[in-house]
This record gives C-alpha cells, structure tokens and sequence, in this order.
C-alpha cells in the first residue's frame, strides 16, 4: 500500500498473493486491490478488470470491489458492464456507502445522457446521503437541467453544495456546469478550472476514473472562451 510506483505495487502484490503461508480471505482481498491499482494505473483494464472480479468472488467489501470493476469496464468502453457492476454495489454494500454507489452509478449514466436512468439513482443517492447530500442533491439539478427540466430552489442547492466540504474536489465539476447554466460563466471557469487543475494533480487512478468528467469540463471551458 506503500508502493511508490504501480510497477513496486503489481510486484508487492504478487509477492503476497504467491506466498505459500495461508492467506485469510480479507488479506487476499486487500492484495487483489493492490494489484487491481497496479494493472488500473498503467492502462491495463482488461487485467484490472480481471483481478477486481476475482475481488469479488471472495465476498470481502464485495461493493468495493465492484465499484473498482465498474471502472475498469467503463474504461474499457463497456458501459453496459460498468452500470452493472455499480447497481450491484448499490444493492450489496452496506447503508454508509450505499448513496456514494447510487451517486457514481447516476454520474456515468448523465455522463452517457441517459438522464431519467440517471435522475433515479441520484434520487436514492439524495434519499439516504448524509454529509455528501448537498452533492447528491446539486448533482440531481444538474441532471434535471440537462434533461429540460425546470429545477426549483436552484439557488440554494448551490449555495449548499459551496459552503459543503464535498463542495470540493468533484463538486467544482458539478458547481461549475451550474454556473454555466445558470448563465454565471465567471464562476463556471473558477470552478471548472479547479476541477481540473486538482483532478489532474491527484493520483493517475483518480484522473483516468474521472476521464469523462475532465472531457466535459473542458469542453465546457473552451465553449465559453470561444463565445
């Protein structure tokens, strides 16, 4: 977990998962991550894909491993994989994550434009969050103005999701596609900027995760420097 570089960490995990001592179910598992990681940094989604569904099998944080397939499947391309290894998630993790896989799950449908489907998972994410519900709820208006819908009270949804401590991070992207509907084109660029600049700064596994949020934050600032 220490590993510098994906190579020491697919190595370490090797290590681990070869020894000839028995290994517990929760050990393997945690190796099976690592080496989920090593393989999902380097571009290898097929192998990462392969080692997260062996996850799984060992029923051990059994939505996470889910979760860690669900990317290596979008990335992929396969979405159709990746919706369900996320809507099963959502059915076997336990209710402290439940509302992060429902929200995930919604997130990629909206990125697909497949809002109604989107609108419902980010509905159950809003209906059990706790201290990420002002994202969930920000997230759902930006789904419905997507879909033509109009979105009542939008002002404080935002004012929430601003002052939020998950206003950050993930929530710049969110706030900033708000703005930009909203017509407060200085504000969408300050948050989709930071969206950007700190996701792009993070670890590698977080800004391929984040692939399709990137191209659209930046397709949104180029339409607006454009104009």
């Amino acid at each position: 977990m220490a590993a510098t570089t994906p190579e020491s960490r697919g190595r370490w995990a090797r290590r681990g998962l070869s020894t000839r001592a028995g290994l517990d179910r929760t050990t393997q598992a945690m190796l099976l991550r690592q080496l989920y990681l090593a393989h999902y940094e380097v571009r290898r989604f097929a192998h990462a894909r392969r080692v997260a569904e062996q996850a799984i099998e060992l029923d051990v944080l059994a939505d996470v491993a889910h979760q860690d397939a669900a990317r290596a499947a979008l990335a992929e391309g396969d979405l159709d994989g990746g919706v369900s290894h996320l809507r099963l998630a959502a059915r076997r993790g336990p209710a402290s994550r439940r509302p992060f896989h429902w929200w995930t799950l919604g997130s990629v449908l909206f990125l697909a434009h497949r809002y109604a489907e989107a609108s419902a998972a980010l509905e159950r994410a809003v209906r059990w969050g706790t201290t990420d519900k002002p994202l969930y709820r920000a997230h759902l208006a930006l789904v419905r103005i997507a879909a033509g819908e109009r979105v009542s009270g939008l002002q404080e949804v935002i004012d929430d999701l601003a002052i939020a401590p998950c206003g950050q991070g993930y929530g710049r992207f969110v706030l900033g596609h708000l703005a930009y509907a909203a017509g407060a084109w200085p504000a969408a660029r300050r948050y989709l900027q930071a969206f950007v600049q700190r996701t792009e700064r993070g670890r590698p596994a977080m800004a391929l995760a984040l692939d399709g949020e990137l191209t659209l934050a930046r397709s949104t600032l180029l339409k607006m420097s454009n104009d």
